[in-house]
C-alpha cells in the first residue's frame, strides 16, 4: 500500500516537470513546404535577370533540381556554385571539388570549396541575383553555413541581393556543446555558435547579418523565403542525402555527437555501409565488427582502411530518439579515450580542437571530467547564445 501511495505521489511531483520537455516528433521531409516550393513567392524576383545559383543534389522540388525548374520557367540561369561534395553530392569529405560545366545545361559551375571558397568579383561578374538553396544538417563543423557567410560576404561587396530557400533543420530540435572560440576559426567553424545551434539555414541567415559577423560588418541584401508547416520541434527524414556520409536520417541525427571522432585515431565508419553510426579501433573493445573499405563518392581512403575495427553500432540509439536526452552525447568519447589511454594509444590529432572550436574539451578528456561536467561548462555561454538565437527565430 505504501508503495503504490509513493507511486502516486512520485507522478504528481513529476507530471508537471515532465509535460513541460517537448519530446522531438520525427515526421517526413514531404509534411513541410520548402523555400523553394513556393515558386509565386520569389520567381517573380528572378524574372528578366541573370541569376546565379548556390545548389547541389539536394536542392530539389519534387524529383526536379532547381536549375531545371527555373530553365523550364524561362528564368535565366548563367551560374551555379557548388558547395562541398560537389553539385551532384558525390565528391567526399575533404576530397577536391573542382570547377566545370554542367553535363546536362551547360551552365558553368564554380566551386566553392578548396582553395576558392569565396565568389570572386569575377565570378559575379553580370550576375544580378543569387539564389541560396542548400540542405543544412544544423551542426557547426557542417560545411555550408561557411559557404553562407562567404557567400553573403561576396554577395554585400558587389551589392547582390541574395534570396534564400529556407529548409528545415533535422538537428533543429535542440542547441547543446561548447561555444567555437576566434582561435579555432577554420571552414569547419567560423562563428561564436555551439556545435548545435538549433536554427535554420534562414535563420542561421539572418544572425550572421543581424550580429554584423561577417567580414568587415557587412550587411547582406538578404530576402529568406521561410518554410510552411515547419517548428522547431521536428526531426525531419531528408529524402535525399545531404552528401555522402550522411546517407539517412540515422547519421544526421548521431552526427553532432560522433563527428568528435574525426579529431582522433578512432573511425565513425567511412567506408562502411554506416557511416556515423558506428565507431571502432583495432584496440577498442566490442563485439560489433567492421572494417573500412575505399568507397568511392563517400571515402576513397577512410581511417583505418582494410584494418578490422572493433566497437559499437548506435542505430538502435537513433531509432529510440524519443527516449533520448536532447543532447551532445559524451560518452562514447570519453570511454574511447580512457581505453586507448589505458593501453598508452595516441588518441587526438590536430583537427580535434577546430571541431571542438577551444582547446578546453580535449583538456577536460584528457583530465578525467565527467559528460556531466564538461556539459556544465558549457551552460552559460549556452544560455547567452540562445538569447542572440531567439532574436532571429522565424518559427516557434
Amino acid at each position: 500500500m505504501k508503495r503504490f501511495l509513493w507511486i502516486i505521489i512520485f507522478s504528481l511531483i513529476s507530471f508537471p516537470i515532465l509535460a513541460q520537455i517537448k519530446r522531438p516528433i520525427l515526421v517526413d521531409y514531404n509534411q513541410i513546404m520548402t523555400g523553394d516550393q513556393q515558386t509565386k513567392a520569389y520567381f517573380p524576383l528572378l524574372k528578366g535577370k541573370n541569376v546565379a545559383l548556390v545548389i547541389n543534389q539536394s536542392s530539389v522540388i519534387g524529383n526536379t533540381n532547381l536549375v531545371d525548374t527555373l530553365l523550364d520557367s524561362g528564368i535565366k540561369v548563367i551560374k551555379i556554385f557548388s558547395p562541398e561534395h560537389g553539385f551532384r553530392g558525390d565528391i567526399g569529405a575533404g576530397d577536391m571539388v573542382t570547377s566545370g560545366k554542367d553535363v546536362k545545361t551547360g551552365i558553368p559551375i564554380i566551386s566553392l570549396y578548396g582553395k576558392h571558397t569565396k565568389p570572386s568579383e569575377s565570378d559575379l561578374k553580370d550576375v544580378n541575383v543569387v539564389v541560396f538553396d542548400l540542405q543544412d544538417v544544423g551542426v557547426r563543423f557542417y560545411t555550408y553555413t561557411s559557404t553562407l557567410a562567404l557567400v553573403m560576404e561576396a554577395c554585400a561587396e558587389n551589392h547582390i541581393p541574395l534570396i534564400l530557400l529556407d529548409r528545415p533543420n533535422p538537428n533543429g530540435f535542440y542547441v547543446d556543446g561548447p561555444i567555437l572560440e576566434k582561435k579555432y576559426k577554420s571552414f569547419v567553424g567560423m562563428f561564436p555558435v555551439p556545435v548545435v545551434y538549433g536554427m535554420t539555414i534562414g535563420e542561421y541567415a539572418l544572425m550572421l547579418n543581424g550580429e554584423h559577423w561577417l567580414k568587415d560588418s557587412a550587411h547582406c541584401d538578404l530576402q529568406v523565403i521561410p518554410l510552411k508547416n515547419y517548428t522547431h520541434n521536428l526531426i525531419v527524414k531528408l529524402p535525399i542525402k545531404p552528401s555522402p556520409n550522411l546517407p539517412d536520417w540515422e547519421a544526421v541525427y548521431l552526427y553532432p555527437s560522433l563527428c568528435f571522432f574525426e579529431g582522433t585515431v578512432i573511425s565513425v565508419g567511412r567506408g562502411t555501409s554506416l557511416p556515423y553510426q558506428i565507431f571502432g579501433h583495432p584496440d577498442l573493445q566490442g563485439k560489433f565488427k567492421f572494417t573500412p573499405k575505399s568507397t568511392p563518392g563517400a571515402s576513397l581512403h577512410p581511417k583505418l582502411e582494410s584494418k578490422l575495427c572493433r566497437g559499437t553500432n548506435l542505430t538502435w540509439y537513433a531509432k529510440m530518439y524519443y527516449k533520448q536526452p536532447m543532447q551532445i552525447h559524451l560518452d562514447w568519447l570519453l570511454k574511447s579515450y580512457k581505453r586507448l589511454s589505458e593501453l598508452h594509444k595516441p588518441f587526438f590529432n590536430s583537427y580535434f580542437n577546430y571541431l571542438a572550436g577551444n582547446e578546453i574539451l580535449q583538456q577536460q578528456i584528457k583530465q578525467g571530467l565527467s559528460s556531466r561536467q564538461i556539459r556544465q561548462s558549457w551552460q552559460k555561454n549556452l544560455n547567452e547564445f540562445k538569447k542572440i538565437r531567439s532574436r532571429y527565430l522565424l518559427y516557434p
